[in-house]
């Protein structure tokens, strides 16, 4: 099949099977990081400006402006050269820096909020203020406010329709990263509508505050709620079974673990559903097909989640993580399964 348009190959995305030994639970993990903008958030990104140009609130050739860490931003840098629209996105230090490369070289237009923070303080308040701001003094522009924007949530239909066609319909648990609450709560009530059995899991950073836990600094970026904001209008509880937190070490070095002993690189929060999905297994919490989206790709944080050096810099390092992994995808086992000598035959 030839497609016509960049936005056409959003979604569709394959899945992977890991098996999860002596247990009664398999890793389903869906390779969103295969979108166009190499993360799940295309799907939404897209759909917000549809949504606006539709309503008529933005107009064409209008000005689109988002407060984003990089991934929402980059969907919207793809979406708004298909439409014709200008893009400005507001980014703090958090993001990283590849992200803004890839969207710069979209042609989005850059604006760094202002202010001295903390190598690991995300400075999400600021920067939503700062592109409110921007969007009303700026003739034809619309904030897009993710964190409140409904058209988030309904991105992800397809998401579920895929994921239920991929599993056959059969379907046991679903982990992801919960921020805005976008894809959490879109995923959530989609598979709940499939299945009211799935048991729905939303994982937020170790410091963010959207479970009520009290909030400080983190490093994964993209994911959770930062303290002194407030959690977005588009997360719905009411889907989400359990809400559980996760370290910026132990997500970080389950994304270098997958990297090394199964050839994927995952982003940093998505190392981190991974090691929540299988501690939840190995409690029996979680049984049968669990599904745990590849949110983006680790290519984007080889300068941070992939560097010794900056990790350690930074006391990220905890070498108890990698043994726990072992044990619980029986990498011993996994290695058996796969070493038979290969049997070659010339023709």
């Amino acid at each position: 099949m030839i497609l016509n348009k960049v936005s056409e190959l959003i979604g569709n995305t394959p899945m992977l099977g890991i098996d999860v030994p002596d247990t009664n639970a398999r890793l389903l993990l869906k390779i969103e990081k295969n979108n166009p903008g190499g993360s799940i958030k295309d799907r939404m990104a897209r759909n917000m400006v549809l949504a606006a140009l539709k309503s008529g609130r933005l107009k064409p050739g209008g000005v689109v402006v988002e407060s984003s860490s990089g991934n929402t931003g980059i969907g919207l840098a793809m979406t708004a050269v298909e439409f014709g629209l200008h893009f400005i996105a507001v980014v703090d230090h958090h993001a990283a820096q590849d992200k803004i490369a890839v969207m710069k070289a979209l042609g989005a237009d850059i604006r760094f909020v202002k202010g001295s923070y903390r190598e690991d303080e995300v400075a999400v308040v600021e920067r939503q203020r700062m592109a409110a701001e921007l969007a009303s003094e700026i003739p034809g522009a619309v904030f897009m406010n993710q964190s409140d924007n409904a058209a988030n949530a309904g991105g992800y239909s397809d998401f579920v329709r895929e994921t239920i066609a991929q599993a056959e319909g059969v379907i046991g648990a679903y982990v992801g990263c919960v921020g805005t609450g976008g894809s959490m709560t879109g995923i959530a009530r989609g598979l709940k509508l499939h299945d009211p059995n799935i048991v729905t899991v939303a994982v937020e950073p170790a410091g963010s505050i959207v479970f009520g836990h009290p909030g400080y600094p983190y490093y994964q970026s993209g994911t959770g709620t930062p303290a002194g904001d407030t959690v977005g209008l588009v997360l719905d509880y009411s889907c989400i079974d359990l809400g559980v937190q996760v370290t910026d070490s132990q997500a970080f070095e389950t994304a270098r673990y997958i990297a090394r002993h199964l050839a994927l690189l995952v982003g940093g929060s998505t190392g981190g559903a991974i090691f929540k999905a299988l501690e939840l297994i190995h409690k029996g919490v979680l049984t049968g097909n669990v599904v745990v989206p590849i949110a983006d790709g680790g290519e984007k944080y080889l300068h941070t989640v992939f560097d010794d050096q900056w990790l350690q810099e930074r006391d990220l390092i905890d070498p108890s993580i990698a043994p726990q992994l072992e044990t619980w995808l029986g990498r011993t086992h996994w290695q058996e399964s796969v070493s038979a000598p290969l049997q070659l035959s010339v023709a």
